[in-house]
C-alpha cells in the first residue's frame, strides 16, 4: 500500500509540475496543436488555421463573443455560476440545450483538453481554468479562445474562419460577421455561416442586437489597457480609449 501511495503521489506530482508548466508556457508561446485539431485530423477532416495577434483582430468579434456566450467575462474568475444556474433550468424545461461554460473554460478546454469526457474531464478543465485566470491575462484568455476554437470542419480561430467563409481577414469584420461566426461557435460542425438558417439565423441577428450593448455597459473592460493618470501623480486607473468597432 505504501509504495502504491508513493506512486500515485508521484503521478500527481509529475501533473501538478507538468501543467504548470504547460500553462505558463502558453502564456507566451501560442499553442501549435491541441487535441481537437489531432482528433479532427484522424476523423478525416483538414487543419486550417491561421494565427492572428489580438491586436489585429476587429475588436467587433470580441464584443460578439461577449455578447453570444459570456456577458461576464470581465467581471469573474473563470467560472460564472450565474449562468450554470440558468443553463440548468433551461435545460430542465427542454428546448435547445444552453451551456453554462465560460469563455475562460472553453479555452481551457480548446487548449489543454479534449471535447468530449463528461465530468471527469470536467473536473480537469475546472482546473486548468483556474491555472489560466491566475497566470494569463483576460486579453492572452480571449486571444487564445479566438484563435484556436472551432469555426467549422476543418477550421479553426477566426482568422481562418474569416478568410474561408468572407474573403478577407479578421481585421475587419462587419458587425453581422462577427455575430455569424459567434453563432456557430458552440456546434461549428453542425451550425453553417454561409447558409444559416433556422435557430442560428435568429441567435446570429440577437447577438448582432446586442454587440452595441457591450461597449455601451463595458463588459469588455479588461480586454483593453489601463493606464494610470501622470498628471493627478496618483495611481487611479483610467480606461485607455477602446479601438473602434469593425464597419456595421
Amino acid at each position: 500500500m505504501g509504495r502504491l501511495f508513493r506512486f500515485f503521489l508521484r503521478i500527481f506530482v509529475y501533473f501538478l509540475l507538468i501543467s504548470l508548466l504547460w500553462v505558463g508556457l502558453y502564456r507566451f508561446v501560442r499553442p501549435p496543436i491541441t487535441l481537437t485539431m489531432i482528433m479532427n485530423r484522424i476523423n478525416g477532416y483538414g487543419l486550417n488555421q491561421t494565427w492572428r495577434p489580438l491586436n489585429q483582430i476587429d475588436p467587433i468579434m470580441m464584443d460578439a463573443v461577449i455578447a453570444s456566450e459570456d456577458s461576464r467575462f470581465c467581471s469573474h474568475h473563470g467560472f460564472d455560476f450565474t449562468a450554470i444556474e440558468q443553463a440548468a433550468k433551461h435545460n430542465a424545461s427542454g428546448g435547445h440545450i444552453h451551456g453554462g461554460s465560460t469563455i475562460s473554460q472553453q479555452t481551457a478546454k480548446n487548449a489543454f483538453l479534449w471535447q468530449n469526457g463528461g465530468y471527469p474531464r470536467k473536473l480537469i478543465e475546472a482546473y486548468f481554468t483556474f491555472l489560466i485566470e491566475h497566470f494569463w491575462t483576460k486579453r492572452r484568455i480571449m486571444e487564445v479562445y479566438l484563435n484556436i476554437a472551432e469555426t467549422g470542419r476543418g477550421v479553426y480561430g477566426v482568422e481562418a474562419a474569416s478568410q474561408y467563409y468572407f474573403h478577407h481577414d479578421a481585421s475587419h469584420l462587419s458587425a453581422l460577421e462577427a455575430a455569424k461566426l459567434a453563432a456557430i461557435f458552440p456546434l461549428p460542425k453542425k451550425r453553417s455561416v454561409q447558409m444559416p438558417h433556422g435557430f442560428v439565423r435568429r441567435y446570429g441577428n440577437i447577438i448582432q442586437s446586442r454587440i452595441p450593448l457591450v461597449k455601451r455597459n463595458g463588459l469588455d473592460r479588461c480586454l483593453f489597457t489601463v493606464t494610470t493618470s501622470a498628471i493627478s501623480g496618483n495611481s487611479k486607473p483610467q480606461k485607455a480609449p477602446s479601438p473602434p468597432i469593425g464597419k456595421q
